[in-house]
């Protein structure tokens, strides 16, 4: 076999591929056995027809085309691996020649288009810097964390009073929408915590100053549900009242509440865990600005085919996954998101833009500092996925192995560990002027993570413009 590489555009190549013959010969076998199996000729038993008999009863043009089908993926990957070409995708077969002429031994040859990784000029990183938020934990934090610990552990009394800010209200809701009430329009015994802002607009105003059995309505637009992004007239009835109780703030209330015996190592314990989470949260900033500013470092054409799958892949997901869980429609969501549908187009392709651009990217740093996975960070990677996932770590083992994402799970422990080198080689520092170093285990842990959400910012965000 002979092949040729065509360089068609940076993100697109043609392969020639000339396969004489003698090396279709085993593939014309494999097709005469294949009809052989499937066909009955009276006189012959099934599997015994000569091949002259069913060039005669079906065609020799069936057993070429059986032939050819068969062969054409394989000489197509010998062709990838001989011309060395990086691929993404299937390719698209846009001529085949000599199949009228393989009846006489005549050679086969045929043309496949497909597009391909594009080259990667990768940036100094040094020359990266970015700015994050200090590793500051206040008194006020440690007393808030505190606060939010006692609310956990509060009691709650019905009382026969008026409804203020902080009591727990239990509700009865119906929305009307142009004077009809939809068909998911009345809620009963909704509990509500007036100010947490849970609920729906309005709903704090209207039952402030109500007793049990009070009602008041009130007009608001609905956030979701069949009517979401509509104005309605809701009518809310309380018919509880009540008042929540918080523990004394004493040694007492550590013991109840931890395996502290005293207020005192409790507010310690508080300081260091609050002192964690802000490590990790600065760490998770440091990588996106990093990343950010290594998108912008780096120039690259985006394969045409790709990109276009992409963008519909984010768009089936939202309009097909995301939306219906919520009750809304894309609709809907425009407008409770006060977009167009032009905006939403430019933003869906933007978003798949930088979903490619930090794969590409994140997998060239990879291949030239030759990184490679352990099992024991892919098991921990593993791990942290089934977390997230609602399904034991044996249960999402099983579901990837079945579905043949292995690789998928390899290419994001790589790229983490691609971002995180260039934030080692980058330069931050919090808005105090302090240098920040990220070389703590932990912190290397959680770069896998916060590379992987990057790395899928479109579906991130329209989750998080959903959820809002």
């Amino acid at each position: 076999m002979k092949s040729a590489v065509e360089t068609l555009n940076p993100t697109r190549v043609r392969l020639t591929v000339e396969v004489p013959f003698e090396e279709l010969k085993p593939s014309l076998d494999a097709a005469y056995k294949k009809i052989n199996q499937q066909v009955t000729v009276p006189g012959f038993r099934k599997g015994k027809i000569p091949a002259r008999v069913i060039d005669q009863r079906f065609g020799r043009g069936a057993v070429l085309e059986e032939a050819v089908n068969d062969a054409l993926p394989r000489f197509y990957s010998q062709a990838v691996e001989q011309g060395k070409v990086d691929v993404l995708g299937q390719p698209d077969i846009t001529e085949i020649e000599g199949v009228e002429n393989l009846a006489d031994g005549g050679d086969l040859k045929f043309t496949a288009e497909v597009d391909v990784r594009p080259e990667v000029e990768l940036p100094d990183f040094t020359a990266i810097e970015v700015e994050v938020d200090p590793l500051t934990v206040t008194d006020e934090d440690v007393e808030k964390s505190l606060e939010q610990l006692r609310d956990r552990f509060a009691s709650v009394n019905t009382v026969e009073r008026p409804a203020q800010a902080g009591d727990i209200v239990v509700v009865d809701l119906e929305a009307k929408v142009d004077g009809e009430v939809p068909e998911d329009g009345v809620a009963k015994g909704v509990s509500y915590e007036i100010g947490s802002g849970r609920l729906i607009d309005g709903i704090d105003d209207a039952v402030i100053g109500l007793e049990a059995g009070g009602t008041a309505t009130f007009t608001t637009e609905l956030k979701g549900g069949s009517a979401a992004g509509k104005d309605s007239e809701v009518t809310v009835t309380v018919t509880t009242v009540q008042e929540k109780e918080l523990p004394a703030l004493d040694d007492e209330f550590a013991q109840l509440a931890s395996e502290f015996d005293t207020l005192e190592e409790l507010k310690e314990d508080s300081r260091k865990r609050l002192t964690r989470m802000k490590e990790f949260d600065q760490a998770t900033q440091a990588q996106e600005k990093v990343l950010d500013k290594l998108m912008e470092l780096v120039e690259l054409p985006y394969p045409e085919k790709l990109l276009k799958d992409e963008i519909e892949t984010r768009k089936h997901n939202l309009e097909h996954h995301q939306l219906p869980q919520m009750g809304l429609d894309l609709e809907a969501w425009l407008k409770l998101q006060d977009k167009t549908q032009e905006q939403f187009e430019a933003e869906i392709e933007e978003q798949a833009k930088k979903g490619i651009k930090t794969q590409f990217v994140l997998d060239a740093i990879a291949a030239k500092e030759e990184l490679s996975v352990s099992q024991e960070e892919l098991t921990e990677h593993l791990l942290r996925r089934a977390a997230g996932s609602g399904l034991t770590p044996d249960q999402f083992a099983q579901q990837v192995v079945e579905g043949g994402q292995v690789p998928l799970l390899v290419g994001e422990v790589v790229r983490g560990k691609a971002l995180a080198l260039v934030v080692e080689a980058a330069k931050v520092v919090d808005t105090e002027g302090n240098v920040v170093d990220f070389e703590d285990e932990d912190d290397e842990d959680a770069s896998g993570e916060t590379v992987e959400a990057a790395a899928e910012a479109a579906e991130d965000k329209a989750e998080e413009n959903a959820a809002e």
